[in-house]
């Protein structure tokens, strides 16, 4: 079977091929995301593997099915970028990776937080062979502080557990309270934790029409002054905007993220000597190094790529000795 990959980096390419060696398929790997100069590649091929900024929409999907593509699957969690349910009815199977090592994003946003925490940036900023010691620089120990953690599912466990693991307090808010979280943190109410925070990491999915910009002026307001607030999650649970205002007032000491509401305008892209598109996140890119920026890398580990790309070929691989996977959208 003829597979095509679309946004595989140069990096990740032997990864790729190691991984394919126990499945044996004739795999396209395509650096750019999909765009509508390479949608031609999908020709000759049985199955389609988008990544997060691959825009599959109607016109996509009516595309690859002229072409012959039976499966079109995604090596992320989040499958907003297709449109699933006009896929299906198009007749193409659709399936996902339902989660990869929880470690890279936890990991991710436990050096965001410790960074903005001890100044870290401006203290290793010494190429101007500066090495006086600013009082922006005295910081507040990790092990006495409290993290409050919203979204404790398997990255939001995983990171309350690396925090702990420095001598935080830990708390934490989520509809589900599993037993295995309760082991590691206390489950307090969402105000409860906005007001004890010292540090908020968000781990929650992003459920449109239900958490939209759940993170706004009124979240903002009830968290601690001079809180650090990291995002390694989904940028449409935040509004820019409002977190801008939080940092220019001084509420947010600061503010460290992986992710932001139509990225693909803004990710993936050098804006080297001339303006991001959008004004709020130029300006929150000026506001370094009390802001940080990644631009969503969470998952770009060896371990999540692993993850990543052997369940996206066992997704394939089921759909062809059992006609489904266990994946399935």
């Amino acid at each position: 079977m003829k597979v095509l990959f679309y946004g595989v980096r140069p990096v990740e390419v032997a990864y790729f091929n190691q991984i394919n060696e126990k499945f044996g398929y004739d795999m396209v790997l395509e650096e750019a995301f999909l765009n509508e100069g390479n949608a031609d590649l999908a020709k000759g091929c049985e199955a389609v593997v988008l990544r997060a900024n691959c825009l599959a929409d109607k016109k996509y999907i009516d595309t690859i099915k002229e072409f012959g593509v039976k499966y079109l699957f995604t090596r992320t969690v989040a499958f907003n970028h297709i449109d699933v349910e006009y896929a299906k009815e198009q007749g193409l199977k659709v399936a996902r990776v339902p989660s990869y090592s929880p470690n890279a994003i936890g990991e991710l946003a436990v050096s965001l937080a410790l960074q903005l925490s001890r100044t870290a940036p401006v203290i290793a900023n010494t190429v101007n062979k500066n090495f006086l010691v600013s009082g922006e620089y005295f910081a507040k120990e990790i092990r006495n502080s409290v993290v409050g953690v919203v979204g404790t599912g398997k990255i939001g466990l995983t990171a309350a557990k690396l925090f702990k693991g420095l001598g935080a307090k830990v708390i934490g808010y989520d509809i589900f309270q599993s037993d295995e979280a309760k082991e590691v943190l206390e489950f307090v109410s969402l105000e409860e934790l906005q007001a004890q925070s010292d540090i908020i990491s968000l781990h929650v999915p992003y459920f449109p029409g239900s958490n939209d910009e759940m993170v706004n002026a009124e979240f903002l307001s009830g968290m601690k002054d001079g809180s650090i607030l990291v995002n390694t999650s989904r940028g449409e649970i935040q509004n820019h905007g409002d977190i801008l205002n939080a940092l220019k007032a001084g509420k947010l000491r600061g503010y460290g993220t992986d992710v932001f509401s139509k990225e693909a305008t803004i990710f993936f892209q050098d804006f080297k000597d001339k303006e991001i598109p959008d004004p709020v996140v130029e300006e929150l890119v000026h506001l370094y190094p009390r802001v940080l920026i990644t631009p969503h890398i969470g998952s770009f580990t060896d371990e999540a790529l692993m993850n990543m790309i052997e369940t996206s070929l066992e997704n394939i691989q089921s759909h062809e000795t059992n006609g489904s996977s266990p994946n399935d959208l």
